[in-house]
């Protein structure tokens, strides 16, 4: 039934694939995407910091409710990211210390939760990625309904079950299934021209000519 139901994951980017992408900065992934996704700027890192990166275990839920996150915990596999579009909603948190614990227990890779936290002191004095929108004492139900294993979007960034979710402080990213090994290649390589740019900058040398050249293209007039 739509709205109640947990369906199987079909496919999920591979683990070792999606741990590659901890050393490469979600920026440089969202600018090889051509900067036209991502999670919105009020999905913020909870916890200490560290970036996050594995498959993606969707669930969409009643706002308020986390009776479908907890029944994810127990399916979800070593490394699975936890995506939780809960309409970011933040009257009640839908998750705190107790299931983080779970989660880090089970070996996952994080949670997001387009929603509330609560414990926020616990969740920000550990490493565990978590992500989400806000903070709030008021805690959640569990009466459902909700689903597992569907496609959610969280504001206009669409997540299918088993794409590889990527977050650090700068936000988080989902990089769809079928593009993420080229994309690990072409983040890698700009990540290398970037670093290229700083050191040019700390030596002096570096060479902003595309500036006057963009302008010129653009028939800006410049007063002497």
């Amino acid at each position: 039934m739509i709205g109640l139901r947990i369906l199987k994951r079909r496919r999920a980017v591979d683990l070792a694939l999606a741990q590659r992408f901890l050393g490469v900065p979600v920026a440089n992934v969202s600018d090889c995407m051509s900067r036209m996704s991502a999670g919105g700027a009020r999905l913020r890192p909870m916890h200490g910091g560290g970036a996050m990166a594995g498959p993606a275990l969707t669930i969409k839920t009643r706002p308020g409710d986390n009776l479908m996150i907890h029944k994810a915990l127990q399916l979800a596999q070593t490394g699975d990211v936890i995506v939780v579009d809960a309409g970011g909603d933040l009257t009640n948190a839908l998750i705190g210390e107790i299931m983080v614990g779970d989660a880090i227990k089970r070996g996952l890779g994080g949670i997001v939760i387009n929603g509330a936290i609560r414990d926020a002191g616990a969740i920000r004095g550990g490493s565990f990625p978590v992500f989400a929108a806000g903070v709030t004492h008021r805690g959640p139900y569990k009466d459902g309904p909700g689903e597992i294993n569907v496609p959610i979007a969280i504001d206009g960034m669409v997540v299918e079950p088993g794409d590889l979710i990527i977050g650090d402080d700068d936000g988080l990213l989902c990089v769809p299934h079928d593009d993420a090994q080229a994309l690990l290649a072409a983040a890698q390589h700009k990540q290398v021209v970037e670093a290229r740019m700083i050191a040019d900058i700390a030596g002096g040398t570096y060479d902003a000519a595309w500036v006057d050249a963009t302008l010129e293209r653009l028939n800006c007039p410049i007063e002497a």
